[in-house]
């Protein structure tokens, strides 16, 4: 396994197994519906979804952030897919953004704790996602060495 993969020579040349990037797109359609409901939804997805309390004063910006951050998570859905297609040796580099995302968000909820009705669904699958992409990744890694000459 080599580090060196997450940006090889050539960005165009994956040679890792072909279920990771397949596994790795269809991860990156359900990053860009939750960008899209974070845009598009009246609430931001804010009480919809994520049973935080709206109905304050507040509920407002509540709304108005969530609909920022889904612009913001739509950005980088838009350079991960320009990376997944175009630039397919990129792969373990995508693959860890996506283990390092629900992380850094866990330390950021964690060091400024959410209050919500319910267990949001990103934080429910936030523990699903960082152990499936962190073998996804080390597969990524394991399989974009070249063979010895």
């Amino acid at each position: 396994m080599s580090l060196s993969n997450l940006l090889p020579a050539d960005a165009r040349d994956y040679r890792g197994p072909s279920f990771v990037r397949w596994l790795a797109m269809a991860y990156l359609v359900v990053l860009t519906i939750r960008s899209l409901i974070h845009v598009i939804a009246p609430d931001g997805g804010a009480q919809s979804i994520a049973t935080i309390d709206i109905s304050g004063e507040d509920g407002s910006n509540i709304i108005a952030i969530f609909g920022q951050w889904g612009a913001i998570q739509l950005l980088l859905a838009g350079l991960l897919w320009v990376l997944l297609l175009r630039y397919r040796g990129l792969t373990p580099l995508v693959l860890l953004v996506f283990l390092v995302e629900p992380v850094l968000r866990a330390v950021a909820g964690y060091a400024k704790p959410l209050e919500a009705m319910g267990t949001p669904p990103g934080a429910a699958l936030n523990w699903v996602a960082v152990p499936v992409m962190a073998v996804l990744l080390i597969v990524a890694l394991r399989n974009g060495e070249k063979p010895p000459a």
